[in-house]
């Protein structure tokens, strides 16, 4: 069951990166630029989770919390976050450098708010954020890729089944 938590996780984490790549996906960009921002986005989720795993470490221990609260109010944060951004309409364009780098941050926060509850989750830290990495690079990558044959209709759904597994983990962790 850890196993297959980590991989809805690591899928869920990839959904936001995968339907921003979609849209920019719809613009020729080149499969260097493509590669380039892919392989950027995974290396934010390998180390953004350490981060919040330190930050959490730091919480928990001055503040005596349980990893499975921090992580139960995490995951409400990121639900929250994406039941907002639903209907937002994302603006399509290229990316010059600081744009990937911003991009690859900003994909990456749920990832950083991920780590500081993922001792709750598993203690093999190292692989869930290879987990992260591989399956956000393969969702950049392919949401780039497909982006020309994805319609509007397909991005929320999308965002839907990202938010459906976020709320089902949710509540798997307040039953466990």
């Amino acid at each position: 069951m850890e196993q297959l938590t980590i991989i809805l996780i690591a899928i869920s984490l990839s959904i936001d990166a995968f339907t921003l790549s979609v849209a920019y996906g719809l613009l020729n960009i080149k499969k260097k630029k493509i590669m380039t921002i892919s392989i950027t986005v995974g290396i934010f989720h390998f180390f953004m989770p350490l981060i919040g795993l330190i930050i959490g470490n730091f919480i928990t221990n001055k503040y005596m919390l349980d990893s499975k609260f921090i992580l139960i109010v995490t995951l409400i944060i990121i639900l929250i976050e994406m039941i907002k951004s639903y209907n937002e309409e994302i603006i399509e364009k290229d990316l010059s450098l600081i744009e990937t780098i911003t991009f690859s941050f900003l994909v990456s926060i749920d990832s950083l708010l991920i780590g500081a509850g993922i001792t709750y989750i598993t203690s093999n830290i190292i692989l869930s954020c290879i987990y992260f990495s591989i399956f956000s690079f393969l969702f950049t990558l392919g949401g780039f890729l497909l982006g020309k044959y994805i319609t509007q209709k397909s991005k929320q759904n999308a965002k839907i089944i990202s938010i459906i597994i976020i709320f089902t983990l949710i509540i798997y962790f307040l039953c466990k």
